[in-house]
């Protein structure tokens, strides 16, 4: 079946709007889902109309891959935990540009890439796509703890990368005066998915945050340029779309983690600080607490903030921390939440693993809405956040950490911090929070801790 040209056309601005109003619809909560449908819809009549115009589409394998996709997908959305979300992502920006490359290259060999644009953006989507697809890859192994998630480099790696990507341009340039060389083509690929590992393995986990959302965005560059290859709007549409929400969440990303946007673009991400002596910061000063005690503090509170961290997601405690909430809110206890837009290893970690324990979203506060509270906050309790919460950024000039910002809690009247240990964060600092007069630790595991809080209130 061929559709006219018109007609497709028609569907596709009609996907269009629907992509456009579904991301307006991810704004908000209360409109997040209906958005959500409202994009797949619009990826779902694009799909269609693509299908029914493409006459020389084999449909027994389309169908098959429909079959063998969908059941993968649904695998890992059943198995795969909330806490595991972020290298799901990582993996799925890694699978978006893999796709990208794929389609690119499938035009290359055809021979349908044979004027001067569709060699350029044949390259640019086997460059971003590859890049994409080995660093995210790096990403998931760093998130998902199969290799070190500490920067790893070697001395002149700056300059080998520079190399890298000058000689990929080099490589489109060459096929647009000779188009069709498979060995400059593979050189090509090579060059960028060395170039996509070399990039993300100096990033350390503190700066994964920002190095997904990079990622989302090449993604979506990746496959606008398969668009312009394949002559597909639809394609070129949303490949816009993701690319420059993504670089906008990676602006937001640099900005909450005090980086340069141009450092993140080239792979120049901020080391862990120097050791520090921690026996200076804590010696003499922690005092250390009880779930007891905590639960006496909080039945004289009239105002909680719960400050959660990536801790949070490792011991799985969300519900736990719903069910402290709601014996607190059923005391007449004001609670309220603090999110920091780079707690966890994604944006919107938090807000997720909250959002699956059903906390109300009206709950939830964000940093520059939190922060002027804290001093008219009776009890902070830190769930697992760390870096996020450092005063080393506000006062310490000569930190790693100096100018990015933080959640303010050590301004409450009382800050518990629940944690295993005084370890330190990503950052690889100590944190002196940990230490002032108004902080009191409660060493534990997270949920169980939150657990035996909750009880002793309940008994209380």
């Amino acid at each position: 079946m061929h559709v006219s040209q018109n007609w497709i056309d028609i569907a596709y601005l009609i996907a269009a709007v629907l992509f456009v109003v579904g991301i307006k619809g991810l704004t908000k909560p209360k409109t997040a889902v209906r958005g959500n449908l409202l994009a797949a819809a619009g990826m779902g009549v694009a799909a269609v109309v693509t299908l029914l115009n493409e006459h020389i589409v084999t449909y027994e394998i389309i169908i098959a891959g429909v079959v063998v996709g969908g059941l993968i997908g649904a695998i890992m959305a059943k198995k795969v935990q909330m806490t595991s979300m972020p290298q799901m992502i990582a993996l799925l920006n890694g699978f978006g540009g893999g796709a990208s490359f794929a389609v690119a290259s499938a035009e290359f060999f055809r021979g349908s890439a044979n004027d001067t644009v569709s060699i350029i953006a044949t390259g640019a989507a086997v460059l971003i796509g590859s890049v994409t697809l080995t660093g995210s890859l790096v990403a998931f192994a760093k998130l998902q703890e199969l290799i070190d998630g500490k920067p790893m480099g070697f001395p002149g790696m700056k300059v080998v990368n520079a190399i890298l990507f000058v000689g990929s341009l080099a490589g489109i340039g060459y096929l647009v005066v000779n188009p069709g060389n498979e060995a400059v083509f593979w050189g090509l690929v090579a060059a960028a998915m060395l170039l996509g590992l070399l990039l993300v393995l100096p990033i350390g986990g503190a700066d994964m945050p920002v190095v997904i959302a990079l990622l989302n965005s090449y993604s979506g560059v990746a496959a606008s340029a398969a668009g312009f290859v394949m002559g597909n709007s639809a394609l070129i549409i949303t490949g816009s779309l993701v690319g420059a929400s993504g670089l906008i969440l990676t602006s937001i990303m640099c900005k909450a983690m005090n980086r340069s946007l141009t450092n993140v673009l080239f792979g120049v991400m901020a080391e862990a600080g120097e050791a520090m002596d921690e026996d200076e910061v804590y010696a003499g000063k922690v005092k250390s607490t009880s779930a007891e005690e905590v639960a006496m503090l909080l039945e004289t509170a009239q105002r909680v903030v719960i400050v959660p961290g990536f801790g949070l997601a490792m011991a799985q405690a969300q519900h736990a921390v719903r069910d402290m909430a709601d014996t607190m809110e059923a005391m007449g206890i004001e609670v309220e939440y603090a999110i920091h837009p780079v707690a966890g290893r994604m944006p919107g970690h938090m807000n997720v693993l909250l959002a699956e324990a059903e906390v109300p979203y009206e709950q939830l506060k964000d940093m520059d809405q939190i922060n002027p509270t804290f001093e008219q906050t009776d009890v902070a309790i830190v769930l697992g956040a760390n870096d996020v919460t450092n005063p080393m950024a506000r006062e310490d000039k000569g930190s790693p950490i100096y100018g990015m910002p933080i959640l303010n809690v050590d301004k409450a009247k009382t800050v518990v911090v629940v944690k295993r240990s005084l370890s330190s964060g990503f950052a690889g600092l100590p944190n002196p929070l940990f230490a002032k007069d108004n902080t009191l630790m409660l060493f534990g595991d997270g949920k169980g801790a939150v657990l035996d809080i909750t009880t002793a209130l309940k008994e209380g």
